[in-house]
């Protein structure tokens, strides 16, 4: 560490050694003025001008010196690594080539000093996390992921939470911080309890208690518990062999082993400490168990005339948060917890008379039958699978074990509330599908797209050869406009798969409500009230403004059937956008939508709203509740798309009879530091997009088509606007061409190629035609989107033309890539 103390004394000296040196030039200077000169008066004046300059120049000086501190520009690592020394933390600096530059003595412990992050000791999913994370970190600044170290024999895998922050003066620097996520101890809290206020309510109702390793030995006892098994209530049971303090007579009735029989018969309850969330709560070799001793006068289960219940076990048993019941041997449920009946999906109901009243009448003979089975046969348990009738769409899974020594009662029965499961799963099968679904739209599209582009080329070059007026010029229009009209449907699909080229601009989304709402008060008709609200201060949000005002428009029309389709047509449809912070957005859906700032978009009409069963389709492209002929059933599946693709996620909300609410959450931007981005301006990469002049010095253009309609329609289109068309009917062959053209002396000045073909594909092929002429154009056409090619190309001047297009838009695409090359 650096501090005033370090600083070396001898520059004191040295500044008044120049000091001494400056008074002396200046007075030989005065003295040779004098000498040359012998005029006071000038001699004076001189003398006071050096002085002035002289008082200046030792201000700036002293002014220099307190601003500047070279002494603190060299780096000590020693005072980092001192800095990030923290006993619960491991923290670790790694430069921007990935190289570990320092850590503390945490991160060496867990982790060596062998590999640097990512590249750490952990488990796959985690690699992959941590990975991501890195990305994420070196492009937004910071990122967070939860990863699980290696397990260690016997131990388990650690789990901890990585926190990422680039740093340093240019951002060269990764911050990597390890927070240990550590579970509550449970065991730990039962010993504490027994050994205190637990230990003694339970004492008062007659339950001695103590806490049991899975090897059988006390690890903790109440005072009634040592009282009862040793005779004294501070005897230490800690290590005692639990079994050793039982006796069992023939009639298998259990007691204190120290009453040699004579004690009071009691039966035992066992109670596995765990928590339920964990992966494998109930695993008997690591399983601790809380085993309550009661007098058998007062067990569980037992009823008036000689067994009543005892209600102080029940009142415990009613607390805990595993969902437990007990049958008797005839089947009846004698007791059931609150847990055991909220994921029975009976919570606040009273429990049943028998446990087969919470099953689906298929069920019941089953369930009747195990349990006959645990009551009677020997000590054993097992699982059931049953469909309870509170939700019988989905099997659930119930234990029973067959107990002794608890009165009438005779089987356990423990149920776990799985609808969050259940929930969690239905999601994940529905975002599966929807991804499936979105792979196959995109493949069609792209596929159909070859084929309309032909169609749409062979129209334009017959239009050519007619004129307004001949007799096939109108039905050669008819064919061009159905195939624009396919065109959309295929654009559709593809915005719903988000293969889509879109072009995103920071906007605010007010804005773009106020330019469609002329429109939509002319589509909804006079009959619908249209409320428009927006929020203050809202977030800049990156989209495409075409495309977000197709996803209003298909939202409010959707909306205006909903109730155009109910009564007279009459309602009110509301569209109003909402500032959401990153608290807002934690309470509401933390477990789809990360923890960030939100712009939302809200559409909500008053119509007959949607139907459960239909609620979750309502994404899916072709599904529609309308008439035949009323809808294709792209419109919401297309808004789902558009969303996604931008970046956003879309929630529909609906209550039948009340009406539906769709909400749209866009992400706020937020620009690169020291950038500055207005609302509305475009990307970098469309500022750069300058309109290019007028090309008409032809060309020699190299076309790889692997369809031979759509390279037979380019060909033809290319060669009338005088271009020289060399054709290619894959990437080898294309790549052959050059090698052909190149040796003889000549070669291309554009390379024209499609982006999927066999074998060599568009970019590879690129790459090979760079490696013989560097810089060569290359225009790709493709059915995918502009941007996810772009990703995946990763080539410096290239462009890019979708799918289908025109003749005219094909000549003119051509003449600007070589207007912009020529330049």
């Amino acid at each position: 560490m650096i501090s005033a103390e370090d600083t070396p004394q001898p520059a004191s000296r040295r500044s008044l050694i120049d000091v001494l040196v400056v008074v002396g030039a200046l007075a030989a200077s005065l003295a040779l003025v004098w000498v040359l000169t012998r005029d006071p008066v000038l001699s004076a004046v001189f003398g006071g001008a050096m002085l002035v300059f002289a008082g200046l120049a030792f201000a700036l000086s002293r002014r220099g010196g307190e601003v500047t501190s070279p002494d603190f520009a060299q780096p000590d690592w020693s005072v980092t690594v001192a800095a990030i020394e923290r006993p619960d933390v491991a923290v670790a600096i790694t430069d921007r080539a990935g190289r570990l530059t320092c850590a503390n003595t945490v991160f060496e412990t867990q982790f060596g000093v062998a590999s640097a992050p990512p590249m750490l000791a952990l488990d796959a999913p985690s690699q992959e996390r941590l990975a991501q994370a890195t990305r994420m970190a070196l492009r937004d600044g910071q990122a967070t992921c939860d990863v699980a170290a290696e397990a260690t024999a016997g131990l388990g895998a650690p789990l901890w939470t990585a926190q990422l922050r680039r740093a340093g003066r240019g951002d060269d620097f990764l911050i990597w911080t390890f927070t240990p996520q550590s579970a509550p101890d449970l065991v730990g809290g039962f010993v504490q309890h027994l050994e205190g206020g637990l230990g003694r309510g339970l004492a008062r109702a007659g339950i001695a208690a103590a806490l049991v390793e899975p090897d059988g030995t006390i690890r903790a006892a109440s005072a009634l518990f040592a009282e009862q098994a040793a005779g004294d209530p501070e005897a230490s049971l800690v290590g005692t062999d639990f079994i050793e303090l039982l006796a069992r007579d023939e009639n298998d009735t259990i007691s204190w082993a120290r009453s040699e029989g004579h004690g009071e018969p009691m039966v035992l309850y066992a109670v596995p400490v765990a928590d339920p969330d964990t992966p494998d709560p109930l695993d008997e070799t690591t399983t601790p168990s809380l085993m309550l001793a009661v007098p058998a006068s007062q067990g569980i289960g037992a009823r008036a005339g000689g067994s009543g219940a005892s209600p102080h076990l029940e009142a415990l048993l009613a607390q805990l948060p595993l969902g437990l019941a007990m049958a008797d041997r005839d089947g009846r449920l004698l007791f059931a917890n609150s847990a055991f009946m909220r994921a029975a999906g009976r919570e606040g109901e009273d429990a049943p008379t028998y446990p087969t009243d919470l099953v689906v009448r298929e069920d019941k003979r089953a369930l009747s039958e195990a349990i006959r089975r645990f009551a009677q046969g020997p000590s054993s348990a097992g699982d059931i699978a049953v469909r309870l009738s509170a939700q019988a769409e989905d099997p659930v899974s119930l234990s029973l074990a067959g107990v002794r020594g608890l009165g009438d009662a005779a089987v356990l029965l423990g149920l776990t509330d799985t609808s969050e499961e259940t929930r969690l799963k239905r999601q994940v099968a529905q975002a599966t599908k929807m991804q499936a679904v979105g792979q196959l739209a995109g493949g069609v599209a792209h596929d159909f797209n070859n084929v309309l582009t032909a169609i749409l080329g062979t129209c334009d070059l017959m239009l050519m050869r007619h004129t307004p007026g001949d007799s096939d010029y109108d039905d050669i229009q008819q064919i061009r406009a159905n195939s624009n009209r396919a065109a959309s449907l295929t654009r559709q699909l593809l915005a719903f798969s988000r293969q889509q080229t879109l072009r995103p601009e920071v906007l605010q989304l007010p804005d773009v409500v106020a330019d469609v709402a002329q429109m939509l008060r002319r589509l909804i008709g006079e009959k619908i009230e249209l409320v428009v609200k927006h929020d203050r201060d809202l977030g800049p949000v990156r989209a495409d403004p075409t495309q977000l005002e197709q996803v209003i428009v298909n939202l409010c029309v959707n909306a205006r059937d909903a109730m155009q389709g109910r009564g007279d047509g009459s309602g009110k449809l509301t569209l109003s956008t909402r500032k959401v912070l990153t608290s807002d957005a934690r309470t509401s859906r933390s477990e789809i939508i990360p923890a960030g700032d939100y712009t939302a978009l809200i559409v909500e009409d008053t119509g007959g709203g949607i139907p459960p069963e239909v609620i979750g389709k309502i994404f899916e492209p072709f599904f529609t509740t309308k008439e035949q002929g009323k809808g294709t059933g792209l419109g919401l599946s297309t808004v789902y798309g558009i969303v996604k693709q931008s970046g956003g996620f879309i929630f529909a909300e609906s209550e039948p009879g009340k009406g539906t609410r769709f909400v749209v959450y866009l992400p706020v931007y937020h620009p690169a530091p020291g950038a500055q981005v207005e609302a509305g301006a475009p990307d970098a990469q469309a500022q750069a997009e300058v309109e290019p002049s007028q090309w008409a010095g032809g060309g020699r253009i190299l076309l790889v088509e692997d369809e031979v309609t759509v390279r037979i329609i380019a060909e033809r289109a290319l060669v009338r606007q005088g271009y020289e068309v060399t054709c290619a009917e894959d990437g080898e062959d294309g790549l052959a061409k050059v090698e052909d053209v190149i040796a003889a002396g000549g070669g291309f000045d554009l390379v024209v190629s499609d982006v999927v073909m066999p074998s060599l594909d568009g970019p590879g092929m690129a790459r090979e035609i760079r490696a013989i002429v560097p810089g060569m154009p290359v225009l790709f056409m493709s059915g995918y989107a502009e941007e996810q090619l772009r990703k995946e190309i990763g080539l410096a001047n290239a462009w890019f033309m979708p799918k289908p297009f025109s003749v005219q838009q094909l000549s003119e695409k051509v003449g600007e890539v070589l207007a912009r090359t020529a330049k």
